[in-house]
């Protein structure tokens, strides 16, 4: 087994790489509400984070890592934020004792994550995959302490695209390398006969399918503009293409992978060192979060809309949309869940990091095909990832503080077998 990485901040020069800018056709497609225009001021990047200022203009504190219970947060404007946004929005981290800012609204996953680094927010969302390429690839000192969801993502395509095969010769969004998008994405494509590349151009002849990141509130217009011909992410986007008629669901990503996670909730190692009582109270009000949001999604999607407290710039149909509307008998037909017999949902809330989904994600990370230096996957144990990037005992005692594990749905031994089929 290879040795704990000795962890580090990484140098300020790190590469980006540019995506499309298109503010005007966002407005159109409604999603360039003035949150979402406030924070564009950084391109979203490929792959590492740059230098750039966190969206909402915050600084890094002089009073250490959650001092005195204030607590910075910073989240993506997606339903995935649903649980740190709702603790907000209904008082949860007030009546757990914390003094919580309003959440700082990030347009990029690089963003999101420089202002991480630079210690400008405190608890962020992160995708689960991002954070096994920041602490073993990037060695950034962090901790998944729960789970933020499950599910909430879907693959999106042109209504001209009816079928995998139609993407042959085609070029497909994900948010980010290191995302569970671009893990469901290459199962799917290779289960289909085709193959994913990032360089060049793709080909009909030759079955490839060209992936680009790009920032998730450019993904509709791209697909309405014929940039693309789909895209793989979070919702609300995926009903936004839905509500706007410029796309459909392809499939969703919860019927390939059942209940996987995509956001998972992240603080630094010296937040803990330096304030666990604090990390414990931000992981009880989320799962609170979580639990209330279970029954209560159409509540939900009004306080995260313009109708509510505006945390996300999408319409509140399309946030409504993605948090309730997981159809049967009309998704399908259409191919979009093709597992009607796992039960599951859209989008669904639980805390728990189960160490079966860390271990087969670091494995499935190894078969998919991502820009960059990848070389710390070769040395990364499957088996022991889970254990140097995950520390559960905040959420254990939040879910037993709630009910146990019967209150989330969950199994009583907190243990699972993960289940892919594409």
């Amino acid at each position: 087994m290879p040795a704990s990485p000795e962890f580090r901040r990484p140098p300020a020069n790190l590469s980006r790489r540019e995506v499309l800018r298109l503010g005007a056709a966002a407005a159109l497609l409604g999603l360039g509400g003035p949150a979402v225009l406030a924070a564009c001021a950084s391109p979203a990047g490929s792959g590492a984070p740059s230098t750039s200022a966190a969206a909402g203009g915050a600084s890094p504190s002089s009073l250490g890592p959650l001092a005195d219970g204030r607590v910075r947060i910073g989240y993506l404007p997606i339903t995935d934020a649903a649980p740190l946004l709702l603790a907000h929005a209904r008082g949860l981290y007030a009546e757990e004792g914390l003094t919580v800012e309003r959440p700082t609204l990030f347009r990029g996953w690089s963003q999101i994550a420089e202002a991480f680094q630079a210690g400008q927010v405190d608890v962020v969302h992160l995708l689960m995959p991002m954070t096994v390429w920041l602490r073993f690839g990037s060695r950034i000192p962090l901790k998944v302490v729960a789970w933020d969801h499950t599910g909430g993502s879907a693959l999106t395509v042109a209504k001209t695209v009816e079928r995998l095969d139609d993407l042959a010769g085609a070029t497909v969004a994900v948010p980010f390398w290191y995302s569970i998008h671009n893990v469901v994405l290459q199962l799917l494509l290779r289960d289909a006969g085709l193959t994913a590349v990032t360089t060049g151009e793709a080909s009909a002849a030759e079955r490839t399918v060209k992936l680009v990141v790009m920032a998730p509130p450019d993904m509709p217009p791209a697909l309405a503009n014929g940039s693309i011909a789909g895209f793989i992410v979070a919702d609300p986007f995926n009903a936004v293409a839905e509500v706007n008629g410029v796309g459909r669901i392809l499939r969703f990503t919860g019927d390939v992978w059942l209940d996987h996670a995509c956001c998972v909730v992240t603080v630094g190692e010296d937040a803990i060192a330096a304030a666990p009582d604090v990390v414990e109270r931000v992981v009880a009000a989320v799962a609170r979060a979580q639990l209330w949001a279970r029954d209560n999604r159409a509540e939900a999607a009004r306080l995260l809309s313009a109708d509510g407290d505006n945390y996300l710039p999408q319409p509140r149909a399309a946030i409504e949309r993605a948090l309730t509307h997981y159809d049967l008998a009309e998704y399908g037909p259409a191919g979009a869940i093709h597992h009607a017999d796992w039960q599951t949902g859209r989008i669904g809330f639980q805390p728990f990091p189960f160490p079966s989904y860390t271990e087969t994600l670091v494995r499935l990370l190894g078969e998919t095909l991502v820009e960059g230096d990848r070389s710390f996957l070769d040395g990364l144990d499957p088996a022991t990832a889970h254990g140097d990037l995950v520390d559960d005992r905040f959420v254990r005692t939040a879910i037993e503080r709630l009910g146990g594990p019967a209150a989330f749905g969950l199994p009583p031994e907190l243990t699972r077998r993960e289940v892919i089929e594409p």
